[in-house]
């Protein structure tokens, strides 16, 4: 017979509509019953909980017990509904090998607890901007069927002492209740070099806070995305708490044509000069391909016109470029 607190903590999580720890209880009741040798009605649990958990995958994407933060994280968390899946995401084939990776951990996460092993969670993102990271952070949201968090830097960060690293702890304590991923982006702003800044004493304890935070045993293993465009301001103490550091690059020539075609809708795009194209687009990032393509598309539907051509597009991908320019002359 299996425990009684386990019987009585899944029928507890089940009145309180908590269907993450109801599976996760009825899945140590099956470990037990393999390691007393009832191998056959353990395998059969198991895949009664795999049937349960995908009929409530194709269910709404985001659980119901994860409604929008209230209390003490309202304003430091923002949740937003995934609306993307990977296939949406054009990456590269090693980076989108190392998210599939995460994903199937993730997924598998109870089988890992029953060995003693935890699934990748730690997880920091590293790119030029409009490289693809908030999309892909995003994107494992949807695939996972969890809500994506985004913590509110302007609300984290204050003036006064104490005061930011006691907000961490609210996050991180949110972390281990609320199942989900959790985006600090522009994430430079808390882990840079504690010697980078004048409030050096204040900064230090801003950080030394995440760190330990970062090292603490979550039983919900909500996936934590840190995301920078600029890796060297980071503090290299950082590093070892990361399962995973997962770089972005300028789209590839492969990857613009991709991106091309995915967002010419509702036009054809029937004699594109692909090596015209795609020299053009050198140098950009993924959004700002994107946004070429969209602006190109537009002015071909206010043309009246059923397809988009190459100088369409090489129109618009040097007024990006031009764009770059005039920021940087602004910096000198």
């Amino acid at each position: 017979m299996s425990n009684a607190r386990q019987i009585i903590a899944m029928l507890r999580s089940r009145a309180e509509g908590d269907d993450e720890s109801f599976f996760s209880i009825a899945l140590q009741i099956a470990a037990s019953e393999a390691r007393q040798g009832r191998r056959q009605s353990a395998e059969e649990m198991r895949a009664e909980i795999d049937k349960a958990r995908a009929k409530d995958a194709r269910g709404a994407s985001v659980p119901i017990q994860f409604s929008q933060p209230r209390g003490s994280v309202e304003g430091l968390l923002e949740m937003r509904e995934p609306r993307f899946k990977l296939r949406d995401v054009v990456l590269g084939d090693v980076l989108l090998t190392k998210i599939d990776d995460i994903l199937r951990q993730q997924r598998k996460r109870d089988w890992l607890r029953e060995h003693g092993r935890f699934p990748t969670r730690r997880i920091l993102f590293v790119g030029p901007p409009g490289s693809g990271k908030t999309m892909s952070a995003e994107a494992l949201a949807g695939e996972l069927s969890l809500p994506l968090f985004v913590i509110r830097l302007d609300s984290l960060i204050t003036r006064f002492m104490g005061e930011t690293a006691s907000k961490l702890r609210l996050v991180f304590d949110e972390t281990a209740k609320r199942r989900g991923v959790y985006l600090f982006d522009e994430f430079d702003a808390v882990g840079g070099h504690r010697t980078a800044t004048n409030d050096v004493a204040e900064m230090r304890r801003v950080l030394n806070s995440f760190l330990q935070f970062m090292e603490e045993a979550s039983s919900t293993d909500s996936i934590i995305i840190c995301s920078t465009n600029h890796p060297s301001l980071l503090d290299r103490a950082l590093l070892r708490r990361y399962d995973q550091v997962l770089e972005f690059d300028a789209p590839s020539s492969e990857q613009i044509r991709k991106l091309i075609l995915a967002n010419t809708a509702p036009l054809r795009a029937p004699r594109i000069a692909w090596k015209i194209v795609c020299a053009g687009a050198e140098g950009l990032s993924q959004a700002e391909v994107v946004r070429a393509i969209d602006d190109a598309v537009k002015t071909a539907i206010l043309d009246q016109r059923e397809h988009i051509t190459t100088e369409d597009i090489m129109s618009r991908l040097r007024e990006r470029h031009n764009m770059r320019t005039a920021f940087i002359d602004a910096d000198i």
